[in-house]
């Protein structure tokens, strides 16, 4: 399989230096179609799950509802277990012959035959077994045949109210991926006439970027408008919500598509190549697909569908516990602050969040009021007059940042993620940004208060060149990596750090 190496990729992003920004070329029809509001996509992955599980569910309720219509003298324990049975080989059997997707959903004579007809082989599958096991005359023949008549007319009333809501759900536009194409010429007009006939109900597409501005590059490909060039997709992107990028180049150009990933990289969507035009053929599981169209996995957003749900949780319920737990270490924090100097207890900043967007996050004041630095202009370095006597205690223990687990509720940073930065923090008298190319794709999940950098040492000044380049490193090794444990154990290892690898911190 064709593929290019995100680790590549990443390594080149953070060990180049970027070049000057060139001025937008976002087209006007750009602007006003960023300009429109759009609500936020429903996740097709989270929507299969909770159909899936409402299903098991309900036809578990339904055997106990017969239960107690025909069987209410029999052993409760023994007929819950076996409508649990009967409800879980339902469910596999109905994800086997892949009866669980959007896709099906929208039908309506094929999702319910097939449901049905799982279902009868589940009935028959567990009624065998219980022969088998010689233990049929535990269970009532009316509850038997009750559960599997009810249980049938269950599943053809859930199948066709599921259908409804999806159809609706669909012409809302909900269930649509917010989609733009790389490139221009024939092969982007095939693909996207390709697209239009068979992923018309799951692809949204907004417009199309290409570098080039010559006659190979017409201002209107299949009825699909040209918004700019490649590079003013980064701004596109901050305007207004995509989830998914279509680069349309030949699969054997990996220069450019090398090239097209680093420009794109920074952006929180899912990337794809097409292959629809490729000379060469792989086998069927190589490929992904958009309706029929055959396309390569080149990045996946991340942190998406399920994942989002557990480190939403994740967050919520960690930021609840540790707001009640510190609360005591904030008052007495907020009184010797008061105490020790005059100003307000709070201090807020703008700092960048998820996607580049601009966030206001809160921190204990750690400064004099007449000498805060809102910008960061200039960092904070050992014994620095503008440092409070509290404020450096509360800066070298990091509980000044207590505060920001208000910030994880708000839903503005998570508990662990790559630190969020002042909008004006320099390295050797550069903006971050401006020292490291691709840091912006560091922001392709929400900041955190705590982060795999900041265990790892590199917390604190950032003084140099070398030392953001080092934080970034960390950060993106992080987003490329994440998971529930990997957060546990930042966590795990932060106070630690605090004690073992706070040298930077003043």
């Amino acid at each position: 399989m064709y593929r290019i190496d995100p680790k590549e990729v990443v390594s080149e992003l953070v060990g180049s230096r970027s070049e000057s920004v060139a001025k937008s070329t976002l087209s006007k029809l750009g602007k006003e179609i960023a300009d429109r509001p759009s609500d936020p996509a429903m996740s097709s992955k989270i929507i299969v799950g909770v159909v899936q599980a409402i299903e098991f569910l309900a036809l578990v309720l339904v055997g106990m509802a017969v239960f107690a219509a025909y069987a209410p003298d029999g052993d409760l324990l023994h007929y819950l277990a076996l409508s649990v049975a009967t409800s879980t080989v339902a469910l596999f059997g109905q994800n086997i012959v892949k009866n669980h997707s959007i896709q099906k959903y929208r039908t309506t004579l094929t999702q319910i035959t097939r449901a049905l007809a799982v279902w009868a082989v589940a009935v028959l599958i567990v009624i065998s077994g219980l022969f088998l096991l010689k233990i049929g005359e535990v269970y009532s023949r009316a509850w038997v045949t009750g559960f599997a008549v009810t249980g049938a007319a269950f599943l053809i009333f859930y199948r066709i109210a599921v259908r409804s809501l999806i159809i609706q759900w669909t012409q809302a536009g909900r269930l649509k991926r917010r989609t733009v194409l790389v490139g221009g010429g024939p092969d982007a007009e095939e693909l996207i006439r390709n697209i239009t006939k068979t992923a018309t109900n799951d692809i949204e597409l907004l417009g199309l970027f290409d570098d080039r501005a010559d006659k190979r590059s017409p201002e209107l490909v299949a009825d699909c408008p040209k918004l700019g060039k490649v590079k003013d997709l980064v701004e596109f992107a901050r305007l207004t919500r995509i989830d998914l990028v279509i680069v349309s180049l030949p699969v054997s150009a990996e220069t450019r598509v090398l090239q097209m990933l680093k420009q794109l990289w920074v952006l929180p969507v899912d990337i794809r190549l097409s292959a629809h035009m490729s000379k060469l053929k792989f086998k069927p599981r190589a490929y992904s697909f958009l309706g029929d169209v055959p396309v390569f996995d080149m990045a996946d957003k991340p942190i998406s569908d399920w994942n989002i749900v557990a480190k939403w949780l994740f967050d919520m319920v960690f930021a609840t516990i540790a707001l009640i737990a510190f609360s005591p270490i904030m008052l007495i924090t907020a009184i010797a602050i008061k105490l020790n100097s005059k100003g307000p207890v709070f201090f807020k900043q703008k700092r960048h969040g998820f996607n580049n967007e601009l966030i206001e996050i809160y921190k204990f004041r750690s400064m004099y009021t007449d000498m805060s630095d809102e910008k960061a202009a200039k960092l904070v370095t050992k014994d620095d007059p503008r440092v409070t006597s509290v404020g450096r205690f509360i800066r070298k223990t990091s509980i000044d940042e207590l505060p920001q687990f208000i910030n994880v509720l708000r839903g503005e940073l998570s508990i662990c993620g790559p630190r969020p930065h002042a909008l004006q923090a320099k390295a050797d008298d550069r903006l971050y940004h401006d020292a490291v190319d691709g840091y912006f794709a560091r922001h392709r999940v929400k900041p955190g208060i705590t982060g795999w950098a900041q265990i790892n040492g590199w917390r604190g000044e950032t003084d140099t060149v070398d030392k953001i380049m080092q934080r970034v490193n960390h950060d993106l090794y992080y987003i490329e990596n994440w998971s529930i444990f990997l957060d546990l154990y930042i966590l795990f290892m932060t106070p630690i750090s605090l004690v073992s690898k706070n040298e930077g911190a003043y």
